[in-house]
Parts: structure tokens; sequence; C-alpha cells
């Protein structure tokens, strides 16, 4: 395909307008064809600001516009399963922000209409895009690890709760763990060479809620009334995989101790690797090396979006898969599920 690929915007937040567009924006052989979102003021908004040539005023409508390609769906969570099926439908490729879906029945409805009608779904886990995680990714699979039997990882916020619909879970779905342990359970999971998880052992807490901390920021989210929190504030879980190995996994919006950034470390037979700091730990003629690869510095969204592009382009399978998205949506819900009941649960 030689023409430029005309892309459409499901959902005009912060995610779509911070990191898709922008990401869009830097690709030669992308136009940015129409726009939906629930609020058709903030389509038009978004359309005018960014050059998108038209404005939907409904789902149906985006969809069935033979002239679109693909579209980037950005919705709340409660959202991505309806918009994936409706373009799926429609025969257009499909670029679904984290998480897949609200629940495991979901994406296996998503995944009938992907596969009935032979489109490209690839998953935003954005973070298999940084340039670390390709480093990590390549050393993993030339076996310089060994066996990768255990890993931690995690994201620990001491005030950052995001403002609006996340901590409404009838449109998130949850709280920290859907919305940041999606992440980095992913990350991590794909540098263990994905082995299939079989159960699941986790605590959630809503501990500490709607704080009033002073001398903090807030992520806000462009629709910020009607203010709900239902959701977690902090959760911890343990992940067993077919394979033997292991995962621990630490997430908050809240709580009162040390933030963490975003940090992902695996351990093999042979060598371990940290993603932050970035760190490969290894041994050399009988001593012990820590060896930080050099890289410069790479934009993930641009990244990730220029993979979806050549996908859509070539028909090649993105890197992060229908099937990727499925399997994480069954350990995000298997934490809620173990923590609900009390015990560890078979995934």
């Amino acid at each position: 395909m030689t023409k430029k690929i005309r892309v459409g915007l499901i959902g005009a937040g912060n995610i779509g307008q911070n990191a898709h567009i922008p990401a869009y924006l830097k690709q030669e052989d992308v136009e940015l064809f129409a726009v939906y979102d629930i609020k058709e003021s903030r389509s038009r908004d978004v359309a005018k600001r960014f050059g998108f040539k038209h404005v939907a005023t409904s789902l149906d409508e985006i969809v069935s516009m033979d002239e679109l390609d693909a579209v980037s769906v950005c919705t709340w969570n409660n959202g991505h399963a309806e918009s994936v099926i409706a373009a799926a439908n429609a025969g257009k490729h499909i670029l679904c922000e984290k998480p897949m879906a609200m629940t495991v029945a979901e994406t296996e409805e998503m995944a009938k209409a992907v596969r009935a009608n032979d489109v490209i779904f690839m998953m935003g886990f954005v973070n298999r895009f940084r340039a670390e995680s390709k480093v990590i990714k390549a050393l993993a699979e030339e076996g310089k690890f060994g066996d990768i039997y255990y890993a931690k990882t995690g994201i620990i916020r001491r005030r950052g709760t995001p403002l609006g619909w996340f901590t409404d879970l009838s449109k998130s779905g949850g709280g920290p763990v859907i919305d940041l342990g999606v992440h980095v359970i992913d990350v991590t999971w794909y540098y263990m060479g994905k082995p299939k998880p079989i159960s699941v052992s986790a605590v959630t807490y809503s501990k500490i809620g709607d704080y009033k901390t002073k001398g903090v920021s807030r992520w806000e989210a462009y629709d910020t009334d009607d203010l709900v929190f239902d959701t977690e504030d902090s959760a911890a879980a343990l992940i067993r995989f077919e394979n033997g190995a292991s995962m621990t996994v630490d997430v908050s919006w809240a709580i009162n101790g040390q933030e963490r950034n975003v940090y992902s470390e695996i351990y093999g037979t042979k060598a371990g690797a940290s993603l932050d700091p970035f760190m490969i730990y290894g041994e050399e003629a009988g001593y012990l090396t820590d060896n930080r690869p050099v890289l410069e510095g790479e934009d993930m969204f641009g990244n990730q979006i220029r993979h979806f592009i050549d996908c859509v382009k070539t028909g090649n399978t993105p890197i992060a898969t229908l099937e990727d998205g499925m399997e994480i949506q069954k350990i995000l819900n298997g934490i809620y599920e173990s923590a609900r009941l009390g015990k560890e649960i078979q995934l």
C-alpha cells in the first residue's frame, strides 16, 4: 500500500489528544480522517485543532465511512468492546488502548468479531515499544538470561489518584490494577516470553480514597463532574505460570510510602535485567557485572503508532496481539476475583 492510511479516532479524551494524535501526526503516510467522541463539542474542537477532515456524531457513522482504513479506540474502558466490535464488523483495522476490555467475556466477543472480519487488531501495550524493552526482549530471545523463573514489577504512587472516570468502577472496571497494573504486568510478561498464566493470589485495598492532601497535583480527565470513588487505591498480587515461573505485582494510586515509577525486574538462571534503573545483571570471567547498554531516547508512542501503521500496510501480525490482550485481561480480572474471594484462584 502506497497511499496514506486514513485514521479515525474513537474517543477524544486525554490519551487520544496527548498520545495517539501527536504520534499519528509524525507519520508522513497517515491522514487524520475522522473523529468521534460522545461529546460532539469535543469532537469538533479536536477536529479543528488537529486537522481531522470529518466529525462523526455516532459510533456507527465513523466506522461506516468507506474511506476510513483504521481506528484508534481511546474511549473509557467500558466503551472498548462496543467500539472494537463495531469497527471490526465494518472492516476497519484497530489499535485498542489498554486494557482490552472490562471483562474476559467482552474480550471473547471482540475476538470473534476481529477474527470473523480478518482485520488487524493491535493492543496498546506501549511499554513494549520503549527502547529499553527492545534490548531486554532481544537479550531474552538470544537466551542471555537463561531460564527466566521469577519477576517483580509495579508502579507506586504516594498520592497520584486521577480525577474523572478512572475512579468510577462502571466506566473503568477497576483502579490502579486495571490502569497501571496492565502496563507493568504486560511488559514483564512480555520479557518473560509470555508464559501461560495459571493462577493468581491477590489483595486490593480501598483505604485512602478521595484524599485532600495539599501540595500534590492530580491527573485530571477532561470530564470531572459527578465524581465517583468506588475503586481500589492499591493492590498486590502473585501470578503463577504453567512453566513454573512467577511474578509479583505491587501497584498503587495512593499509599503511605515511597513512590516508585514503572519498574520491571526479571531474574534468570544466567542473568537478570531491570527496566528502571535500566541494567543487565550478569557474570563475566567469574565476576559479577552490572551492564547498562547505551541507548538514545525514543518516543514509545511514536514507535507504537509506526508499528501499527506498518502492520496495516503489510498485513503483518502486530507485536501486541489480540491473544496477548485476552491473556492480560484474564490476569487483571483474576486479581480482582482473588481479592474478592480472599484466596488464590485458577485462571
